[in-house]
């Protein structure tokens, strides 16, 4: 695991995006892994940035897969994940519409929905590079908690807080779906490459559990350790917990420039 630790949010999305942009130029039908929420939109919006002032590849060959859809919204509803990736990145940056997957939400295709996506990923050739957030309490995707680190993409039922911290999306929290389709531990695992993102100091503490603490399922995210090419992009703020943060800046600063993340 790499960890990097930028002045800025900025900064961090900056050189995610500059991983994005290498992989596709390298490899222009990649397949990119994408993450709702907050954490990632530096990210995104930098590639759009790019894309616009004509400085970023094409991505017209490139394919996206969601970590997670919500269950029970309306088709079309604004704060799908799938309408959600589309107005943050997917639709600025000329994807087809075709191109951009998610779980099926359909109610009647529920019990095989997750048997359903992973196929579809594995028939696109596998997830290239994956972009991820972290929530406060180490969750990734959706994965809170206790979940298995064996999981694979599957229905999920989201805790009260978790429906708490998403109801600033929506009118109440009573309009917070219970339910969630997400990829599991084990499917995140599969990507070539995970690059996981958090900044301000309300990560800091599930942020040095992920990185160095115990792999274990109550801190989902540290599975990102077992991973053999995990790159982790903190602000300031994000690392105010890490113990190594020394050793990290050390490294990350001596890194040889052709290397890239």
């Amino acid at each position: 695991m790499e960890v990097v630790i930028t002045t800025s949010k900025a900064d961090a999305g900056a050189l995610a995006a500059d991983a994005i942009e290498a992989l596709v130029r390298a490899k222009p039908e990649a397949v990119l892994g994408t993450a709702t929420g907050s954490s990632p939109l530096p990210i995104y919006a930098e590639l759009v940035r790019r894309h616009q002032a004509g400085t970023g590849p094409s991505y017209a060959g490139v394919r996206t897969f969601n970590l997670d859809e919500y269950v029970g919204l309306p088709a079309g509803h604004e704060q799908t994940y799938r309408a959600t990736i589309q107005r943050e990145l997917t639709d600025a940056l000329g994807l087809p519409d075709g191109h951009v997957h998610g779980p099926d939400p359909a109610e009647d295709g529920l019990p095989t929905a997750g048997a359903r996506y992973e196929s579809l990923i594995v028939e696109s050739g596998g997830v290239d590079l994956q972009v991820l957030g972290i929530g406060a309490d180490g969750h990734l995707a959706f994965n809170e908690p206790g979940s298995s680190l064996a999981s694979r993409t599957r229905i999920k039922t989201l805790t009260a807080q978790t429906r708490s911290d998403n109801a600033r999306f929506f009118g109440s929290v009573d309009e917070v779906p219970i339910h969630v389709l997400t990829q599991g531990l084990a499917t995140i695992l599969d990507a070539r490459h995970l690059v996981l993102i958090a900044t301000g100091a309300g990560k800091a503490d599930a942020v040095a559990a992920a990185v160095e603490g115990p792999v274990s399922a109550s801190c989902p995210a540290s599975v990102l350790q077992l991973h053999p090419h995990a790159t982790v992009l903190l602000d300031g703020d994000a690392a105010g917990s890490l113990q190594r943060a020394d050793y990290y800046r050390e490294v990350y600063a001596a890194k040889p420039s052709w290397q890239g993340l």
